[in-house]
């Protein structure tokens, strides 16, 4: 973890959930595993607010417990996860994900349990069914059982998943075995391996639930307020036959549908559309068989592929057939030929798209920095491997001069690594020969350290825009409230346009321009996670292989 990491997973803590869990959990990421008296002594900060801010973490995901390291009856200790906070900058990404393939409904299921941490499925569909009645036409309402569908089809496709059972949360029996163990066995350290959802047997299956209704709207009047104490003490007395039985959101099955998709796009921006559909369906037919840890998906017959086409692809064999060969030949090695049986057996190279993928977004940085000569020589190197400085001067077709500044300015930013060849054991410079060459994994993770910087660096910026122009934009919420009241009620058209003139013509500007900057670094935030992303799969992709 690095001082970047911590920066980012800090600075979004305290967005998100305030200062003092952004302490806590900046605490935790520095310090690794701590137990609570250690937290509260090193932080300075009382028991309560501790216990909620561990809580609140907790809920999350972002923090796991278990036993101490010593062995039952020490402390229980806490740590966070640096990566799973990291992931609060691609909610909304997931969002707009479960938005498009599954609509407003499914929108709201996946931002409500991100919001929440994990909740039960009865009280989803309700939160659910409120809301999109709230935006409804009056006199119109969700049914419960249209959410509980959405809730199911995010189910079977593994967007959603229930949350592990706590570590140690064993059976009455295995406690008693491990009392009555020998002396050497009880002595011996517990295990603080978290369970994983996947190990759950049940990780993937619907309860059953019994919700009948519709989604209610909420009052903002006083009755509205004794409505919301009716309901909470309605639902803690109804029973709907999931209690305790929680769900979270399969981040990594998102990451998965985010990979096909980047290979999808990138294989539609290299060749066609056509092309890009024939990836797509690959990848959609193996999408159950295929791990996520898999390097490639599984060997699928040229006639699958044909039978399983989109019906609006009208693709005659022999085309697809000149496609795949297409696909294969192509340099980016996107489909690989794994046999003849079957008029040809086909994979998507999941590990060799990425790491393509990611030489092609090291280029590009190279390109914007440096200029097109640079990226040149960087791209000369990543083929060829090793050159030496005559060589690349001679192959890239660049002046001397200019080809030593630019190697010495790669140099200089890392991007580039001068290897040395003794002929002799003394190391002689006149004895020894000097190659550049570039190490794709490492370069990768600089620049991933590079992006984490930058978004942090945007973050800042946009809370400090905000925070330099707090009191114009409570002005404009409080005008928004009134005007928002006003239209509920019903008022004539001179007293909106009242309300509306408290606001100045140069306020009105300062607030665009405000709200136009704000969104040119939201949107900035969005793109360079994009590229987090690819790097991170990549460099993913690389650990699992060569482990």
């Amino acid at each position: 973890m690095t001082s970047q990491e911590v920066r980012l997973c800090g600075l979004l803590l305290r967005e998100h959930f305030g200062d003092v869990v952004e302490k806590v959990g900046t605490h935790l990421l520095k310090s690794g595993a701590q137990n609570l008296r250690t937290i509260i002594h090193e932080t300075g900060i009382s028991l309560d607010l501790v216990k909620k801010s561990l809580c609140v973490l907790v809920q999350h995901g972002a923090c796991v417990f278990s036993p101490g390291r010593k062995g039952r009856g020490s402390p229980t200790e806490y740590v966070a996860s640096c990566d799973r906070i990291l992931r609060i900058l691609r909610y909304p990404r997931y969002i707009y994900t479960a938005k498009t393939l599954y609509g407003d409904t499914g929108e709201l299921i996946i931002e409500e349990l991100l919001q929440r941490g994990h909740m039960t499925l009865s009280n989803t569909v309700k939160t659910v069914a409120d809301r999109l009645t709230q935006n409804m036409e009056e006199g119109h309402s969700m049914d419960y059982s249209e959410v509980s569908s959405a809730f199911s089809k995010l189910v079977e496709t593994h967007f959603l998943q229930r949350c592990p059972p706590p570590a140690g949360a064993g059976s009455k029996d295995s406690t008693t075995e491990a009392t009555n163990a020998t002396p050497d066995a009880s002595a011996a350290p517990v295990s603080t391996a978290q369970p994983t959802p996947e190990s759950f047997p049940d990780c993937y299956k619907m309860p059953h639930v019994t919700l009948v209704g519709r989604g209610k709207r909420q009052l903002s009047t006083e009755d509205g307020e004794e409505q919301r104490n009716a309901k909470k003490a309605r639902l803690a007395i109804e029973t709907h036959g999931d209690e305790g039985i929680y769900w979270q959101v399969n981040l990594e099955r998102f990451h998965l549908h985010f990979r096909d998709q980047t290979i999808i796009s990138a294989v539609a921006n290299k060749l066609d559309q056509t092309s890009s559909e024939i990836v797509r369906t690959m990848l959609r037919m193996s999408e159950v068989t295929t791990s996520p840890a898999a390097t490639c998906t599984k060997p699928l017959s040229a006639n699958e592929i044909f039978r399983s086409l989109p019906s609006g692809y009208n693709i005659p064999r022999p085309i697809l057939d000149q496609y795949l060969t297409l696909l294969v030949d192509d340099p980016m090695e996107f489909v690989g030929k794994a046999g003849e049986s079957g008029g040809g057996m086909f994979v998507v190279n999941l590990d060799r798209a990425l790491a393509n993928l990611a030489r092609a977004t090291l280029e590009s940085v190279v390109q914007e920095r440096f200029g097109s000569r640079s990226a040149r020589i960087f791209r000369l190197l990543l083929r060829k491997r090793h050159l030496e400085q005559k060589q690349v001067e001679d192959f890239a077709m660049i002046p001397a001069k200019e080809a030593k500044e630019m190697l010495y300015t790669l140099l200089s930013q890392n991007l580039v690594q001068l290897q040395e060849i003794p002929k002799t054991a003394d190391f002689a410079p006149s004895r020894t020969f000097y190659l550049y060459t570039v190490n794709q994994l490492p370069t990768a993770r600089m620049l991933l350290q590079n992006c984490y910087k930058t978004v942090a660096n945007l973050i800042e910026r946009r809370l400090f825009e905000s925070k330099e122009s707090k009191r114009l934009l409570e002005k404009s919420q409080r005008i928004e409230a009134i005007l928002a009241s006003l239209q509920a009620s019903g008022a004539e058209p001179e007293q909106l346009t009242e309300v509306e003139e408290m606001i100045t013509a140069p306020e009105k500007q300062q607030l665009d321009a405000l709200r136009l900057h704000i969104n040119k670094l939201d949107s900035a935030e969005n793109q360079v996670d994009e590229t987090i992303f690819l790097l991170e799969s990549y460099i993913n992709s690389t650990a699992s292989s060569t482990s």
